[in-house]
């Protein structure tokens, strides 16, 4: 996990402060033209240009249907780049841990409406952020014919899965809340790592409400000044405590931040209840699972406390896995090749992981060699550079050419 910090004030935040936070994201243009694709049909690119305080975009619109942008870090820390719904909340589609130097794509099937785009450098706070409109194309964006039925299977069959994963997870959690409030320390660390696996397989699905992550989800290097700490890190350093300079919570402390896991956790199944997903969400949604490890939790900083980051990278492998393997019916229709990639390089994962394991679960990360680790990431990254195709790949065979709308680059 890395912060996503976006708490409620944003949302008066976002009329109040927009004339500052305008400031600093600027569009060079202020219309983007249909029907300039390439000849492979993948829109042009809506360029965005990430510095230390400015957030640039190409243009300030576009039209409905597959939106391509191009991000590129020219400032001096590492940034990420979010579409956010027009509350400021929502995550439509969003690239993380962007270093200095570096480009990424970001490609989204936007409907009609108005949205907001936010560069974060230093992956901290509000981000630097401009309203971005998407006008009627006309375009249809609902597949149709036999890939449509794949697409409209995947998604449901998504559905399903999120659902039954928010479902354990909940579950889970109340028992792991129980056992921590009770004081048997014993079973809450057994419960910790195979209950958060449930949440790790669906991270995305929880980022994308954006205030839940970070109440749920933080990491102590992450919170910023006068942000209180809650949720699954701060409990897990509380079971697996610092040998020093570390003071137990109390009897009573320990049940307010274990109802809160609990009460936040019911929050997220209450909003997941209803949710639909699309096409683009899947194929983002895998490759951000992935990032999640070969960025971030590669570093051993996501269980700091526990060590059980091996636990953490089978979800996320499982969660990205499930994803792709509903769209590989469309991939292989266009890209066969890409199909047999990616069940490959999963599979190649997921072999040096199986050598790591003991017993039902894995052994402990800070027991792993500066080679094995290194083997780890190597894989992983081996995976991540198709599967940052995958989106784009289902949207061409979902789309074909009427469903594409296509920004001009400027």
């Amino acid at each position: 996990m890395r912060q996503r910090l976006l708490p409620s004030p944003v949302l008066a935040l976002a009329a109040a402060a927009g004339a500052v936070l305008l400031a600093g994201c600027t569009s060079t243009a202020s219309t983007a033209t249909s029907g300039s694709a390439d000849a492979a049909g993948t829109p042009a690119a809506i360029t965005v240009d990430s510095t230390d305080d400015a957030c640039t975009v190409s243009t300030a619109e576009a039209p409905s249907g597959v939106l391509h942008f191009a991000v590129t870090n020219s400032g001096s820390d590492v940034t990420e780049f979010y579409v956010l719904g027009a509350d400021g909340l929502q995550v439509v589609g969003e690239v993380e841990n962007i270093g200095p130097g570096i480009s990424r794509d970001l490609v989204v099937q936007a409907a009609p409406g108005t949205y907001t785009l936010a560069c974060k450098p230093g992956m901290t706070g509000d981000g630097i952020r401009s309203t971005f409109t998407v006008n009627d194309s006309g375009a249809d964006l609902t597949p149709t014919g036999p890939t449509g039925e794949l697409i409209a299977t995947a998604v449901a069959n998504y559905k399903a899965y999120v659902d039954d994963q928010v479902g354990q997870l909940l579950a889970g959690t109340k028992e792991f809340a129980a056992a921590y409030i009770a004081g048997d320390d014993a079973k809450a660390k057994a419960l910790y790592a195979p209950v958060r696996m449930h949440w790790e397989r669906i991270e995305p699905v929880a980022e994308s409400f954006g205030d839940l992550d970070p109440i749920l989800d933080a990491r102590e290097a992450d919170l910023e000044e006068g942000q209180d700490w809650t949720g699954w890190h701060r409990i897990e350093k509380d079971l697996w405590p610092p040998a020093s300079g570390y003071t137990a919570l109390t009897p009573a402390e320990r049940k307010t931040v274990a109802d809160k896991l609990v009460a936040d956790t019911q929050t997220l199944a209450d909003r997941t209840a209803d949710l639909t997903f699309r096409v683009d969400q899947l194929g983002n949604g895998a490759k951000e699972l992935l990032d999640e490890v070969a960025t971030g939790k590669i570093t051993g900083e996501e269980e700091t406390w526990s060590h059980t980051d091996l636990w953490d990278f089978q979800a996320n492998l499982e969660g990205a896995k499930v994803m792709y393997a509903g769209l590989a019916p469309v991939v292989q229709r266009v890209d066969p090749e890409l199909a047999t990639t990616l069940d490959t390089r999963f599979a190649a994962v997921q072999a040096l992981l199986d050598k790591l394991r003991d017993g039902d679960g894995f052994v402990y990360y800070d027991a792993l060699s500066a080679d094995q680790i290194k083997e780890l990431a190597a894989a992983v990254d081996a995976l991540s550079e198709p599967l940052s195709t995958l989106t784009a790949t289902a949207l061409q065979a979902a789309g074909g050419g009427s469903a594409v709308a296509s920004p001009a680059s400027s």
